[in-house]
């Protein structure tokens, strides 16, 4: 069974840092793309930045510059260095990865708190 555990939410103020990081577990064949979307109170879930298996990445307006993907392949994870958080920054974080374990699947984390307070 494939599982996607996220840590490193939590409380700062603003313009703070946090870096949010995920592993993925199980048994599966490989790991294409992975990511983080969020998800404030009232709104719908969003892209916050994706990265594939090649290293290529893609950022929201709202946070390029700011906020930086990386993964590492060998150890199946994914990390989100967030810098110059905003309160609306403020969100459940949801960790999110391609893997095909028969055939390519979406699977999600079960999401992180960050709140960054004015």
């Amino acid at each position: 069974q494939v599982q996607l555990v996220e840590s490193g939410g939590g409380l700062v103020q603003a313009g703070g840092s946090l870096r949010l990081s995920c592993a993925a577990s199980g048994s599966f064949f490989r790991i294409d793309a992975m990511g983080w979307y969020r998800q404030a109170p009232g709104k719908q879930r969003e892209l916050v930045a994706r990265i594939n298996s090649g290293g290529n990445t893609i950022y929201a307006d709202s946070v390029k510059g700011r906020f930086t993907i990386s993964r590492d392949n060998a150890k199946n994870t994914v990390s989100l260095q967030m810098n110059s958080l905003k309160a609306e920054d403020t969100a459940v974080y949801y960790c999110n990865a391609l893997i095909v374990v028969v055939a390519p699947a979406n699977y999600w984390g079960q999401g992180t708190q960050v709140t960054v307070s004015s």
